[in-house]
Order: structure tokens, then sequence, then C-alpha cells
């Protein structure tokens, strides 16, 4: 008995190692990936001229001048000390960040942030040289720059397709955070084609790499060894890494880098419209099965939209046959294409299905600036959603390319304040239905339906966005 006790003992240990063995066998070895690709990543830092006065961190530097001895040596062991040029009139900051290099001559990626105003930049190599790189162009929408060195046979690294790389594969990033040179950390993809606030043209890659100030601009690994994108921010609350990290696709960065290697700028499609997310409640009113798309809350005149045809209050699904699930989706298909192009647009507008084939555009190096929304005028006229509302004088409508809508006047108990317009908003469509009088606005008022999501366009301060409510009583 005791010998079958010992066996049994032994066997159980036995599928334990190899289950062990097993598992440390899933996992990936990156000691060859890091051995090969390490070469071609490097440390950037930069000098920038600022006032005398002024420490690296931007904060003015106090008068030690007539201190006590003991107050003037706590002052200069704390504050940073900068080296001063000559004259003693200008002082020299610095910042460290990461790139690589993409060529054999030369050429190096990293962020605009990194090397933005920047007076000189000197690229650190893995074997401590430095050489002194000029910027060849920068992006600040997509936040990628293109360096160039003077060398020959210089180590490379492998490129890769971002749109090839699968959420929840392992990817891993070499950089230099907090000057910590080549410094190596992995994790995996969390998700793609993230949108960020301000962002708008640039589909991210999230992963939980970690990524620290001095990351920046370095390169993301796959596997392989190919870089599929540049790590650019992290998401944060205390300053450090939490977890979230966002990096560049590559195909974004080499289409930036070879338009500013050829162009010196970059330009990027341009549809001309104002778009905003399509929720439960919005579906629900414009007749989708599903909350999907981009919702057209606004057509600039004379842009590209405008001349195809589209119209606000359309909703759209796809691109050339790429479905458009999140509103963010559309502006980095857009903004990929090139100005001139065709593209066709899938498009529900009032419960039917159609394509519309449009030109797109250049976008506008400012922006597309819209004007703000004066104050109305003219009679007012009350209506069952608890405001009063007046008619746009032909000046107000000029001012803000309208044809038709009201603008409220006063907010009153009901459900307008329940839904937070207020006065100076100016509606132009309410069921699906455009508005082209104060008299059309109360009729349209009347008849809306009770227990079903109602919505309407509104424009606050130039900005015009869909909202839905339901009418309870």
């Amino acid at each position: 008995m005791p010998s079958l006790k010992r066996s049994f003992i032994f066997l159980f240990a036995t599928l334990m190692l190899g289950q062990a063995v097993s598992a440390q066998a899933d996992l990936p070895d990156f000691t060859q990936l890091v051995e090969e690709a390490s070469p071609a990543v490097v440390n950037i830092s930069t000098r920038q001229k600022v006032p005398d006065r002024v420490a690296s961190g931007g904060q003015a530097m106090p008068d030690l001048e007539g201190l006590p001895p003991m107050f003037r040596e706590f002052f200069e062991r704390n504050i940073p000390q900068v080296p001063r040029s000559p004259g003693g009139r200008q002082r020299e900051a610095q910042s460290l960040g990461s790139g690589f290099i993409i060529s054999a001559d030369g050429y190096v990626l990293t962020n605009n942030h990194v090397v933005a105003d920047a007076d000189e930049i000197i690229v650190r190599l893995s074997d401590r040289s430095e050489l002194e790189a000029k910027l060849i162009g920068a992006d600040p929408r997509s936040d990628v720059a293109l360096l160039k060195v003077e060398g020959e046979n210089l180590p490379t690294v492998k490129l890769g397709k971002s749109e090839d790389l699968k959420v929840g594969e392992w990817v891993l990033a070499i950089g230099s955070p907090f000057g910590f040179d080549h410094s190596v950390t992995a994790g995996i993809v969390s998700a793609k084609g993230r949108t960020l606030p301000n962002e708008s043209y640039v589909p991210f890659i999230q992963t939980d790499v970690a990524i620290n100030p001095g990351n920046s601009g370095g390169p993301l690994f796959n596997l392989a060894g190919e870089v599929v994108g540049i790590n650019s921010q992290i998401f944060t609350r205390s300053g450090g890494f939490m977890g979230l990290s966002f990096a560049i696709p590559m195909s974004v960065a080499m289409d930036v880098a070879d338009q500013l290697k050829s162009d010196g700028k970059v330009s990027r499609g341009w549809l001309g419209v104002v778009i905003q997310e399509v929720n439960k409640d919005l579906a629900e009113s414009f007749g989708l099965d599903k909350p999907a798309g981009a919702l057209v809350a606004q057509v600039l005149d004379d842009g590209p939209a405008a001349k195809g045809g589209l119209q606000v209050g359309d909703v759209i699904l796809a691109l050339d046959g790429k479905s458009i699930i999140m509103s963010g989706d559309l502006p980095h298909l857009v903004g990929s294409m090139k100005p001139g192009s065709k593209a066709v647009l899938d498009v529900v507008r009032d419960g039917s299905r159609k394509k519309l084939t449009l030109t797109i555009g250049a976008l506008p190096e400012d922006g597309d600036a819209i004007a703000s929304t004066p104050a109305g005028g003219g009679e007012a006229a009350s209506n069952r959603l608890g405001v009063k509302v007046a008619e746009l004088t032909d000046e107000q409508k000029k001012s803000l390319d309208l044809k038709g809508g009201v603008v409220i006047s006063e907010v009153l108990d009901g459900p307008a304040a329940l839904i937070g317009l207020r006065p100076g908003d100016v509606v132009t469509h309410l069921n699906n239905q455009a508005i082209g009088s104060a008299k059309t606005f109360t009729e349209v008022a009347q008849s809306l339906p009770k227990n079903r999501s109602v919505s309407m366009r509104v424009l606050r301060q130039g900005r015009a966005s869909f909202i839905t409510f339901k009418l309870a009583e």
C-alpha cells in the first residue's frame, strides 16, 4: 500500500511538472527579437533656447542673490540647473525621447512632440555614438516626425503591417523611459482603431505595454520582430503608466513619412461634415436596426459632402464597402484617402438605404471654422416641449449658412429643460423633419409620438449635434 501511495504521488508530481513546463513553453521568448532589433532603436535628445531665468521645467528661476547661505544651498541643490549659453542671456533645455532607424542611409522616425520647437536634435545610437539630426518634416495631426542623420550601413528595423495585428497578440516596446536607454517592456494588443480626443485622423493601437516619458517615438514590435507602431502616448491620472498606452499604426506612420520625404507636408482626405456617434436612442429615431454608423450633424457649405449630395440627418454606414461601426471610423478612412479620389458612401436617409458617390477634398490647413450662433429675435411661439422659439432673421440665417430653423428664446419647465436645451440654441430638425419656421416647429412638436425616441438637431455656438428624448405623457 505505501508503495502504491508513493507511485501515485510521483505520478501526480510528474503531471504537475509537465503542465508547468508546457505553460512555460507557451510564453513568448523575446531574447532573440531584442538582440536583433535593439541596434536600430535610438535615443533622441533636443536642445532649445529658452530665456535665461527659466528652468528646464518652465518655472521662473528665483533670484538667489542675498539669500542666507543655507537657503541658497537648498535652492541650488533642489532646482534643476541647466547650462548657460554664452553671454548668460539664454539657457538650453533638453528633452528625451526615442526613435528608430528605417533606412540604412539614416532616416529616423519619432514623434512630433519629441522634437517640436527644437533648435538642435541629437540621435544617440546603441553604441553610444551621437549624430546630429536634420528635421525632414513633422506632422502634428498624426504626431509623426521624420529625421535624417548622416551615415552608411546603419542598422535598421523590419517594418510590419499594422493592419494584420490582432487583439490579444503579444507586442514589445523598446525605448528610453526616463532616460534609461534600450529598456524593454512587453504586453498585448488591447484594442485597435481607437479614437482619442483631438486625434481624429489616427486609428490608435491600444496596448498594455508599460510606456513612460522617454518611450515616446520608440517602436512597437510584433513577435516576428517587425515594427507595427510608434509608441505615442498614455492615458494616466498619476503621470505614470496605468495600463493604457497608445501607438500610431505603422501604416499611418509610413504614409506620413513618405509624404514628408517627397512633399515636405501631409495631405489628407476631407468630407466637410460634422458627425456624431449613433447611440441606441438615435438609432431608434432614424429607423436603424442597431446603433452603428456616423450621423451627419452638419454639412459645410461648398465642401465635398455638400457637392456630393450628403444631407444633414444622413447616417453613413460604409465608405467604399468598409463598414462604419463607430463614428470615429469615418475620419480614419477619409483621412487616408487622396484628395481628388472618388468615394462611395452607403447612407440611410429617411429610413431608406442609398449610395452616394462623391469626390474627396483636401483637409484645410486651419481646420473647419464654423460661425457662432447669434441671439434670436422675432415673434415667439410656445409648444408642448416647454420652450419659446423665434424666427431666425435673414442675417442670422446667412451667418449660420441656414435656410430655415428657429432659435430658442426661453426654456420653461418641461422636456426641453430636462434634455439641456438653452436660450440661443438653434433647432433645424425635429423628428427627422426640417424646421423652416416657428409655426412648423409648433406643429411638429404637437404631433410627436409618445414613449418613442425622437431626435432633434441643435446648433449651439455654431456646432451642430443631434439629441434624443422621449415624451412620456
